[in-house]
């Protein structure tokens, strides 16, 4: 067992790890979640993705995040004002502490800034910042080099770290503040934010504990969770079963099979939200030379039924998709629809010179999507209709990611929710050309490359004219449908339930984020 929180923090910290201050010392609870995995790392700059950012919330505090109403809201950060086209200037609360003891300052967000503009995984999100500057204790500059209309979406992922205690050595003698992929640094296994939760123990794959933070600077939150034991179970059929035994009090994600199920019990409540959340498999140009022709991908796109996958494998709780932008975001183009036809499929892999077909290998995960393992299957299964065999290996999320960094095989499957909820994200990650420097295509296991795109793709950053940034997005999905850059499936509904007396209806939301420091359970 890995000991985090307590046995690693400060004597500050142990003072207020073991009682329940404030709104939550009235009624206070213990929840027990079961979730399809559990977080891969404790270093919340370590890797970008949902569930990661899940743990951020629990654990740390961003300086503003998204409202239920898609709209921004205050958090570490009170106010906020633009001093400049290239200025954002916020305040921060003063007195908020973090879970070592050590006030939060604005030395703090800078120290946090700087190590995010060295992730791998969040350097592209902060390309156009040039820097923080320190205006006094509590006040900090944003600049960006240029004019840029997202800075306020940027700033959701700012979850200011204890600077104090990751500056200096471990007992390894390896750096506090080390920044590690899939390692094991300082980190990765130990934590102090400012969020509402101390992490107290951590087994990975097997339970994570968690303790409410006693000097929580927000006493306004209803929140009377006092403890959380996260147990990860990857079997739907088993999650669902250890809700409505009792055994667990919220669960996620619902399988589709089971809404109804859950729907009808007596016991339980279900919340469903539409989903913004892509599902995709890409294609490695760089590993296979039959993917570096266009005719070859769309054939692929042209292969797969993904209407027939949301009906029959997610029983209708999903929407299929033809380009990244689900409807509603900026970018998105009612003409670019699904496009299965096996006939068309099978014509443009004659045309290509493949029509005896070949081999590919395809990689899933088999407990980060909801059903992945059956779609990887069913994909499988519809492009060995155009005579593409499949070589499917699938495995857990902890084991796919490092696989994926690596661009183990030539098709990989990756689902991506626009963080900014804004369509040049999914550019910025999943379809700009790769580059280690700059962290842009990040997530592009599939290696495609369009320098236009990316010049489209730099230039909707600093426009802020919105019906003109709009066109430019468009015409962006426009090429990549064209182009054939990714093949798209659906975009994932999402499904939360809890036994009654736990209302999770006001802490989740679209962006599957569950405010688990506003949970309020009812006996």
């Amino acid at each position: 067992m890995i000991k985090t929180g307590k046995s690693l923090l400060t004597a500050a910290a142990l003072t207020v790890g073991l009682a329940i201050g404030g709104v939550a010392s009235v009624q206070a609870e213990t929840l027990r979640v079961a979730y399809d995995s559990d977080p891969v790392t404790m270093d919340i700059h370590e890797q970008l993705s949902g569930g990661m950012l899940q743990f951020s919330h629990m654990v740390f505090d961003p300086l503003v995040r998204w409202g239920r109403d898609l709209q921004i809201k205050p958090r570490l950060a009170d106010k906020w004002e633009r001093i400049d086209d290239t200025t954002v200037r916020f305040h921060l609360r003063e007195g908020v502490k973090f879970h070592s003891g050590n006030e939060m300052t604005a030395l703090d967000v800078k120290w946090t800034f700087n190590r995010l503009k060295n992730s791998p995984d969040f350097k592209a999100v902060f390309a156009p910042f040039s820097g923080v500057s320190v205006v006094n204790k509590y006040t900090i500059d944003l600049k960006t080099d240029k004019p840029f209309p997202l800075v306020l979406n940027a700033a959701t992922y700012i979850f200011p770290m204890d600077s104090k205690f990751y500056t200096g050595f471990a007992e390894n003698g390896t750096a506090k503040d080390a920044l590690v992929k899939h390692g094991n640094s300082f980190a990765s296994r130990t934590a102090s934010g400012t969020g509402p939760f101390i992490v107290t123990s951590r087994q990975q794959g097997v339970k994570v504990e968690f303790e409410r933070f006693t000097n929580y600077w927000d006493k306004k939150s209803p929140g009377n969770v006092d403890k959380i034991v996260l147990t990860p179970i990857k079997e739907a059929p088993t999650r669902v079963a250890a809700l409505l035994s009792g055994d667990v009090d919220f669960i996620a994600p619902v399988p589709p099979t089971d809404l109804k199920r859950i729907k009808k019990n007596s016991k339980t409540n279900l919340v469903t939200l539409p989903g913004t959340r892509i599902i995709t498999f890409q294609m490695n140009q760089e590993r296979r030379k039959e993917l570096q022709n266009s005719k070859v991908r769309q054939a692929i796109v042209h292969a797969i039924n993904n209407k027939g996958i949301v009906k029959k494998i997610m029983r209708g709780f999903a929407t299929a998709a033809g380009q990244n932008s689900p409807e509603g975001y900026t970018g998105y183009n009612a003409e670019l629809k699904p496009r299965y036809d096996l006939r068309k499929a099978k014509k443009l892999m004659k045309e290509a010179g493949y029509a005896k077909g070949f081999t590919l290998t395809m990689m899933a995960p088999n407990n980060r999507y909801v059903n992945d393992e059956k779609i990887a299957q069913a994909v499988a299964s519809m492009l060995s209709k155009i005579n593409i065999k499949i070589d499917l290996k699938t495995m857990p999320k902890a084991q796919y990611w490092p696989e994926f960094d690596k661009r183990s095989a030539d098709l990989m499957m990756i689902g991506w929710h626009s963080d900014t909820e804004d369509t040049g994200n999914f550019f910025e990650f999943l379809l700009m050309c790769p580059d280690a420097e700059t962290g842009f295509g990040q997530y592009n296991s599939g290696n495609y490359c369009n320098k236009n795109v990316d010049k489209l793709t730099l230039a909707v950053q600093q426009e802020t004219d919105t019906a003109k940034r709009a066109e430019m997005l468009k015409q962006m999905e426009q090429t990549a449908y064209d182009e054939a850059a990714f093949a798209p499936l659906h975009w994932q509904n999402l499904a939360w339930a809890a036994r009654k007396g736990v209302n999770i209806s006001p802490i989740v939301n679209v962006m599957n984020f569950p405010y688990l420091g506003d949970l309020v359970i009812k006996k």
